[in-house]
């Protein structure tokens, strides 16, 4: 993995301050990303703030980032259960040429385009079809509940809360899911698993 484009690419998105996409890295570690974006205006995700986790392999920028989403969105191309995505740049689409700030910029260009057509998430994909009134609804319903500025940012101290006791990152995620948020909880059930 190219570390120094890595550090580059990250400058250019610090710099870029109106783009309303940023990255921060989790400790030391190059491989796992935290992606943030603001969802796009006139949209039912205007004023969401959205979390991605992006993992690199160490083939990057030859083979795409695995992005999910970690905040809760209603959107076709989005699964509601595990914040997968579907988009082709993040696929067979992707070129070397590209770098993490179009693949946010991407995203949040799907966020203001979804593609019901070629859905991750069936149900949505059939709402936003049939009744676009009720899929608005529901997607700035979800923005307002999960997309805050400020779960963001708590979810971020619990993760480190964890991390600094010396737990992986992807372990403590996937703590926190298992019990719906409880810092203590995740860290009882890692403890209990080592």
């Amino acid at each position: 993995m190219d570390a120094g484009r890595i550090q580059k690419e990250l400058k250019e998105i610090e710099r870029d301050k109106k783009s309303g996409v940023s990255v921060l890295l989790n400790g030391d570690n190059i491989h796992r990303l935290t992606g943030f974006l603001e969802g796009p205006k006139d949209t039912a995700y205007q004023g969401g703030y959205f979390v991605v986790d992006i993992k690199l392999e160490d083939q990057y920028p030859f083979v795409p980032p695995k992005m999910r989403f970690r905040t809760k969105v209603w959107h076709p191309n989005i699964s509601s259960a595990n914040g997968a995505i579907c988009l082709d740049i993040l696929k067979d689409q992707w070129s070397p040429a590209l770098t993490l700030k179009t693949a946010l910029l991407s995203l949040q260009a799907l966020l203001a385009s979804p593609e019901p057509d070629d859905p991750q998430d069936g149900v949505v994909a059939s709402q936003y079809i049939k009744n676009q009134a009720l899929f608005q609804r529901t997607a700035r319903q979800w923005t307002e509940q999960y997309a805050t500025q400020e779960l963001a940012s708590q979810d971020d101290e619990k993760v480190l809360s964890i991390t600094s006791m010396g737990f992986p990152r992807e372990m403590a995620l996937t703590a926190l899911e298992s019990t719906h948020g409880d810092v203590n909880a995740a860290i009882n059930k890692l403890l209990e698993s080592s």
